[in-house]
């Protein structure tokens, strides 16, 4: 079996409102749903040097400073809080995620399950309960030894965030499959990316109500033929199991299960092992989708690959759509 272990850290902790879609409660369900045999370490805060790759340093000293002055909740935006130690939080989540992406180069799978999230972060701008970027550190970093890293980002909204980190680079393929019209409104079919980024931002907005037939496709033809082709030295994915059924800011009706299928299907475009970072995630099935996504990372059986339920008559257009816009046959 392959090895796999988990990152987490008790400081996620204090990033937390009670109440709140994306509080503490949540990471807690995930973390009881780890198998027994799994290893969990410890996180460590990620280097100036590697946020500040990503985050306008003005910025990281606003955000800093913001939650100095807060004795117990304030929020940035509508959507958005912080705490007195959210930015400690947000540095050991953006840390773990480093740390999830070296230990997956040299040849563990691992997943970052730290809070807060990432993928709306902008180089000076918290956003969609995100304060730091942290695949985008983490790919940044990578960089440093590896020439090519792969971002696939399964949430079930756009990363506005990590797109716009990379929109004019080679070095990054961005592919987001994410539901159409919903938070933060962006990612549609035409934004492939500028300058040398040209055609390396692969965006795939579904419908609501897309099932595993549906992303299946959208990864068998369009996701895995980019990996194959780009041969990237490391994968990230953006985990953001917000697409299940039960998830309640989403619209999706993807089963536990079918992670399984979706996580076998990029291992199989890909000669390394991934580096999983939490993103969203907030319905009762998600701790049994991680286990999912567990099972597959270890191989520990054959599983075959669905053909029911077809994908939708609009997904099919897409695809053919997407394969004329990327050159993939």
């Amino acid at each position: 079996m392959t090895r796999c272990s988990v990152i987490s850290d008790p400081i996620s902790i204090w990033h937390n409102s009670p109440g709140h879609p994306e509080c503490h409660a949540r990471l807690e369900a995930v973390l009881s749903a780890i198998p027994l045999n799994i290893p969990i370490n410890s996180a460590i805060p990620a280097s100036r040097e590697d946020v500040e790759r990503i985050h306008d340093p003005l910025y990281l000293r606003w955000l800093a400073q913001q939650c100095a002055v807060t004795t117990s909740v304030s929020y940035l935006d509508r959507e958005t809080y912080v705490t007195p130690r959210s930015f400690d939080a947000a540095l050991h989540a953006a840390g773990a995620a480093v740390a999830a992406s070296e230990r997956a180069i040299d040849g563990e799978h691992c997943l970052s399950l730290m809070r807060p999230p990432g993928h709306h972060a902008e180089r000076d701008r918290a956003m969609g309960f995100c304060l730091l970027n942290n695949a985008a550190i983490a790919a940044m970093h990578a960089l440093e030894s590896v020439d090519r890293v792969a971002i696939i980002d399964w949430d079930v909204h756009h990363g506005n965030g990590t797109q716009h980190t990379f929109y004019n680079s080679d070095r990054v393929l961005y592919c987001s499959v994410h539901q159409k019209g919903l938070f933060p409104y962006s990612g549609s079919v035409d934004e492939t990316g500028t300058g040398a980024g040209l055609g390396y931002t692969i965006n795939v907005p579904l419908a609501a109500g897309a099932s595993i037939g549906d992303y299946q496709q959208i990864f068998s033809e369009i996701f895995c033929p980019a990996l194959r082709r780009y041969r990237p030295d490391l994968v990230i994915v953006s985990a953001g199991q917000d697409i299940l059924f039960d998830d309640p800011l989403g619209w999706m009706q993807i089963q536990p299960e079918d992670f399984e299928v979706l996580t076998r299907l990029i291992q199989d475009a890909t000669d390394g092992s991934l580096a999983l970072v939490l993103e969203g995630g907030y319905g009762p099935s998600h701790g049994e989708a991680i286990r999912y996504i567990i099972s597959a990372l270890k191989r520990e059986h054959e599983i075959v690959v669905p053909v029911n339920p077809p994908a939708s008559p609009a997904t099919q257009a897409l695809v053919l759509r997407l394969k004329k816009y990327h050159g993939l046959s």
